[in-house]
């Protein structure tokens, strides 16, 4: 009778977690079956079914609690990545604004806050012990946030609307103070804590809802990161040059409420949370070791860390470049919106395409073609609007899918695990955080932007210019050849790591040859 029990044991808690196939748990590929018939031994085959209802559980990859899950994601993605993603608006405001530019260090300041916001959102995904040491920002949210969550899954509903709260109350506490580094703490830190909350539980329920289509699911959810990117960048010029930052920034917080409480509801995990709690043992993604002698995992994050050091460059500077071609700050925040347009449709279509295409492949010619993109659209051809809204749409269109191809490479090592998948996912976005943080002072630096280059204007000297590299006097030109040597860098390192996955499938088929 005692093996009896542990064999029913064993197919009630397959039924309550779906988990990979292994040697201790049962696989059931179906994942609504109606019945189970338990063979004792190998002896009693003829043993009545053990019948237990799943009537209760939601389709995997399909149904209304799927679709309702993945739409209500890419709005809230949409929302909270919104102010990051159009933070460049923001900035031209900033730059052109004696209350702020005549403050110390404030040229260096300023454009630390959107970046610093992205950034942190993105290391806080992160959850492995040994990395959390790395960057000063993420020892202080990620240790936080995630431990919490993944322990007590249970939280994750909690979390959304504290997130909620948490960002109104960031922007709202901006709007009342021109100090700019309180504008860094409340507008940056404190919206990125808020912005963390919300944004993990989209990621971690995601792998609950969908298997088979878990590429194109991805690619819907980072698009809706860049569809806030499309819509602010339209609607703030005219906030601003209305009402100013401190009055647009309280518009904005009240509508982040009215836009993100009637989502949260939708917001859940496929697995009803009595179920899905973690009560014993750490999670399997935590025990199992084969990823972490990956070799091509490891090339992928150095990859992935170059293309984070170039990809946020121009989502930042590309207004205040538009500005020294001396457009209004309407029409500069055309090319800020388009790129987001195009960075919706490449995240669409390359999340397509990981679940279809090589991810290597994929990978190595969406950085290559951006790395030729930046030199030749926006270096030499960005010198007119025309140009600039050219290298807009294509650097959206490229650069911006990047992130959408990572589930063709997570997902052979995950095997369908939803413990794993967050993990490799969350140290994929604390190494694309790190460069986001940190590529605003390398670029501050290159354009050598100063307080008195911020209050004297530079646009007459922008009617000779030939190039883009020649625009604003030349201060954009080594900030452009650095973000295209970034992504050329990662486009070898990607072509290194296609060459090491095709040799270590070449011996695993040497192997399985040998052994026939």
């Amino acid at each position: 009778m005692s093996s009896v029990s542990k064999n029913i044991e064993n197919i009630e808690l397959a039924l309550q977690t779906p988990l990979p196939a292994s040697s201790s748990t049962l696989h059931l590929p179906n994942p609504d079956p109606v019945s189970v018939v338990v063979p004792l031994n190998g002896s009693n085959r003829d043993a009545a079914p053990f019948n237990r209802s799943q009537s209760s559980l939601p389709p995997v990859d399909g149904g209304f609690g799927a679709w309702s899950f993945l739409t209500a994601a890419f709005f809230v993605e949409a929302v909270v990545w919104g102010f990051p993603t159009s933070f460049g608006v923001f900035l031209d405001a900033y730059l052109n604004d004696t209350r702020y530019t005549s403050q110390p260090k404030a040229s260096s300041l300023l454009p630390l806050i959107g970046p610093v916001s992205s950034g942190i959102i993105y290391c806080s995904g992160q959850s492995l012990k040994p990395l959390r040491l790395v960057a000063p920002l993420d020892t202080f949210i990620g240790p936080f946030i995630t431990p919490v969550i993944t322990r007590y899954p249970y939280h994750k509903r909690t979390s959304l609307y504290i997130g909620t709260i948490l960002c109104w109350a960031s922007l709202f506490t901006a709007s009342y103070t021109s100090q700019v580094v309180q504008l860094v703490v409340f507008q940056g830190v404190l919206y990125a804590i808020g912005g963390s909350l919300l944004y993990i539980p989209c990621i971690s329920y995601l792998s609950e809802w969908f298997n088979h289509r878990r590429g194109l699911a991805n690619g819907v959810v980072f698009a809706g990161t860049a569809v806030g990117g499309i819509l602010l960048p339209l609607i703030l010029p005219r906030l601003l040059s209305s009402y100013g930052p401190p009055k647009t920034l309280r518009i904005l917080s009240i509508a982040i409420v009215l836009l993100i409480v009637p989502l949260l509801p939708f917001i859940k995990g496929r697995l009803p949370e009595s179920r899905s709690r973690a009560m014993g043992p750490s999670p399997r993604g935590r025990g199992d070791v084969e990823w972490k002698k990956s070799v091509s995992f490891w090339v992928l994050v150095v990859a992935n860390t170059f293309q984070g050091f170039g990809y946020f460059v121009p989502i930042v500077w590309l207004p205040t470049f538009a500005s020294d071609l001396n457009l209004s700050s309407t029409t500069s925040s055309v090319a800020l919106a388009l790129l987001n347009c195009g960075s919706v449709i490449g995240r669409l279509a390359t999340g397509y395409l990981s679940d279809k295409v090589n991810p290597w492949l994929l990978g190595f010619s969406t950085l290559a073609s951006t790395s030729a993109v930046t030199f030749i659209l926006w270096g030499l051809l960005s010198y007119n609007l025309a140009g600039l809204l050219s290298f807009g749409v294509a650097y959206g269109f490229l650069a911006g899918g990047w992130t959408s191809s990572w589930n063709g490479f997570t997902k052979p090592l995950s095997a369908s695990d939803p413990n794993l998948s967050t993990t490799l996912f969350g140290i994929l976005l604390f190494s694309r955080g790190m460069g986001n943080i940190f590529s605003t002072p390398i670029s501050s630096a290159l354009t050598s932007l100063n307080s008195n280059s911020t209050t004297t204007s530079t646009h007459g000297s922008n009617h000779s210019a030939h190039l883009g590299f020649d625009v604003g006097g030349g201060r954009f030109e080594k900030m452009i050849v650095y973000v295209g040597i970034c992504f050329a860098s990662a486009a070898l390192i990607t072509l290194v790591g296609w060459g090491t996955d095709v040799a270590r499938r070449r011996r695993a088929l040497g192997r399985q040859g040998a052994q026939e």
